[in-house]
């Protein structure tokens, strides 16, 4: 059960289990790799193993991980600040906030982290902490959670992140780096399918901007999902005349926040690239993604790069 689901990770799959059945549990991973393909998967089914206990099923003991609810676990992932309280973007969406800024692991996460090690794990033979995002960490986080990767105690950290150059160099040599790749077309279609997205599969345009990460295919599957469908139709279609496109760029600045703008971009990219469309066309997208990026005005934006094709 513990490995099961995870897809196209036979190295990382190989080194947890040698660790395992070895019993040479590091007190420090580094789990690297982009983003959604299988590196929080790949730590749940870690700590099923690690963190079991005589008299208890595999099954349950994963299901209390995938619950958070393990008294020897500590989840830890980015937050906003929302007058003086911690929101998971989850909870931050969930409130209907709205935050320019990315989310962080603050420098009070990590003092709870050494605070939760400070006791003894009391079912399992070691506790547990994972780091979300890892890199999110400031300096004042990064050099707190330094002091606990070097005497950790009775426990083992696991970092997740997609960029390991973000990280402090002292953090990333004190733990044992897991390696993640890039799923092929294979692998991809298996989780896909198996996740009940197959639907997924149908979009080539999709299937490039995720680049090998079924969790990004899946997140721009449901962005493609809020776009109005008369909208993403004038959008496909080459405008005709300067008032249609004026318009289509006034509905596209109102209707659409600024992020799904800038992804709405990246994907006329890819279509253009696959239909082998006119340079000119992608130097605009380029040029647009660039401007909206800046915080141009956004109707302005699209006013210049729709009339600019109209025939």
């Amino acid at each position: 059960m513990s490995f099961s689901q995870l897809i196209g990770q036979t190295q990382a799959i190989d080194l947890l289990q040698n660790a395992v059945k070895h019993d040479r549990i590091a007190p420090g991973y580094l789990f690297a790799g982009p983003t959604g393909i299988g590196k929080s998967l790949a730590a749940t089914g870690f700590l099923t193993q690690i963190l079991a206990q005589p008299g208890e099923t595999s099954a349950h003991t994963h299901q209390r991980i995938l619950d958070r609810n393990h008294p020897d676990l500590l989840w830890v992932e980015p937050t906003y600040l929302d007058k003086g309280k911690r929101l998971t973007p989850a909870e931050a969406e969930a409130a209907g906030l709205k935050r320019k800024s990315a989310p962080i692991v603050r420098l009070e996460q990590v003092r709870e982290i050494a605070q939760f090690l400070s006791r003894p794990p009391l079912e399992a033979p070691r506790s547990a902490i994972v780091i979300d995002q890892a890199d999110t960490m400031n300096e004042a986080a990064a050099n707190a959670l330094l002091k606990t990767l070097e005497e950790p105690g009775p426990a083992t950290l696991i970092l997740l992140t997609p960029q390991i150059e973000s990280l402090l160099p002292t953090i990333v040599s004190r733990c044992q780096r897991i390696p993640f790749r890039r799923l092929d077309p294979a692998g991809m279609a298996e989780v896909l399918t198996r996740i009940g997205k197959p639907e997924v599969l149908a979009q080539p345009q999709l299937l490039a901007l995720a680049a090998g990460s079924p969790g990004k295919a899946i997140e721009h599957w449901e962005r493609l999902q809020t776009l109005p469908e008369d909208l993403l139709t004038a959008i496909l279609a080459k405008p005709t005349s300067l008032i249609q496109a004026l318009g289509l760029a006034k509905q596209i600045a109102k209707g659409l926040d600024s992020e799904t703008q800038l992804w709405l971009v990246d994907y006329l990219q890819q279509i253009a690239y696959q239909n082998g469309t006119e340079r000119a066309y992608l130097q605009a997208l380029e040029q647009a993604k660039q401007y909206l990026s800046a915080y141009v005005q956004p109707q302005l934006v699209w006013e210049v790069t729709l009339m600019g094709q109209v025939a």
